[in-house]
């Protein structure tokens, strides 16, 4: 068996005295591991690092075999995430939301949002709005989506403001004010708004993908969300206020 995809690193672990099994997310073949030969070796250190982009070529007898991997440099941003505190943390708490997916269950969008998110994630100004996409993205592929189009209580599509922390669908003003105290502002970027969301806004959709990743995909696996999570948000918070203001 053989093929050839993207992927992205996800981790790595050591394998004998000089080998190491790596864990890439694929473009077309979802979360997928192999050994690559050498890989504890300096020679492959720079190359597998997690959030770089690699060209993969996998080879097994049969494919439910672990299976061996030869990787070529693709998109080499390790160095600059690991650089900044926000992005290394935020790396590793995508890795880890990753580890959720099925192994082998293709996910070529997901792929591609995370590439994309990955290439800006240094950027104190958008990581914020970034990872709440992200887990919202990743709620969406585990069949946990919000259903954020039209107001759970009257069905229409106007005015939405709130999401129920219950069902995840969102409430429109009028329905939404009286209960207002039990329910989550909804932030317009989870609209496809233009503006640039405001901190608070990007704050608000951080406390709904949280609250949804824990009480849907984590808390019935036994998990809880990651100290990266909250190690992240930190971190942006300080890039935040470090940045110049215009």
């Amino acid at each position: 068996m053989e093929w050839s995809d993207e992927g992205i690193v996800l981790g790595i672990r050591r394998h004998g005295e000089a080998g190491a099994i790596v864990e890439l997310l694929t473009r077309r073949r979802g979360r997928h591991l192999g050994i690559v030969r050498g890989g504890a070796s300096r020679q492959h250190s720079s190359l597998l690092q997690p959030g770089n982009t690699v060209l993969a070529t996998w080879r097994a007898r049969l494919e439910e075999h672990l299976g061996n991997y030869l990787l070529e440099a693709s998109i080499q941003r390790a160095d600059r995430l690991m650089a900044t505190a926000h992005a290394a943390f935020g790396l590793s708490h995508m890795a880890q939301l990753l580890h959720l997916l099925p192994e082998r269950d293709p996910h070529e969008g997901l792929y591609e949002t995370t590439g994309a998110i990955l290439d800006a994630l240094d950027d104190a100004a958008s990581a914020g709005q970034l990872m709440a996409r992200f887990e919202l993205a990743l709620l969406g592929e585990m069949g946990f989506g919000l259903e954020l189009e039209t107001c759970a209580a009257t069905g229409g599509r106007n005015d939405l403001v709130y999401v129920s922390p219950k069902s995840g669908r969102a409430v429109s003003r009028q329905a939404g004010d009286p209960f207002a105290d039990r329910l989550f502002l909804l932030p317009s970027f989870f609209l496809g708004g233009a503006a640039p969301p405001t901190p608070q806004e990007v704050e608000e959709g951080l406390r709904i993908t949280g609250h949804f990743l824990a009480v849907r995909a984590l808390e019935p696996r036994g998990q809880g969300l990651s100290p990266a999570r909250a190690s992240f948000i930190a971190a942006w918070r300080r890039g935040l206020a470090a940045a110049p203001r215009g």
